[in-house]
């Protein structure tokens, strides 16, 4: 069975910086696709960014050019690097898997999750 562990949330000032990490076992994380997205109270489930087995990554608009998504293989750790947070950027952020190595911005596409890492961005 796939665990999937999230941490490096917390609170931070707009224009601060945080990394989260999402440590994952008992599966073949090296040939996962895995997908970070977030969901802020009363709304609905956000893709972030995915990054392929390989390590190719695509963004949401909303994220582009502040987030960075990266992925140790060696430690089955992927990483989602924000800078430039924003009140926002305020929410739950899980990680996700696809064991079929497909990058998606569809959280329906993804095999395992993780239960989450709170993230508060105050102004």
């Amino acid at each position: 069975q796939v665990q999937l562990v999230e941490s490096g949330g917390g609170l931070v000032q707009a224009g601060g910086s945080l990394r989260l990490s999402c440590a994952a076992s008992g599966g073949s994380f090296s040939s996962y696709a895995m997908g970070w997205f977030r969901q802020a109270p009363g709304k609905e489930r956000e893709f972030v960014g995915t990054i392929s087995w390989g390590g190719n990554t695509y963004y949401a608009d909303s994220v582009k050019g502040r987030f960075t998504i990266s992925r140790d293989n060696a430690k089955n750790t992927v990483y989602l690097q924000m800078n430039s947070l924003k009140p926002e950027d305020t929410a739950v952020y899980y990680c996700a898997a696809n064991k079929w190595g497909a990058r998606s911005s569809r959280g329906e596409e993804y095999d395992y999750w993780g239960s989450g890492t709170q993230v508060t961005v105050s102004s």
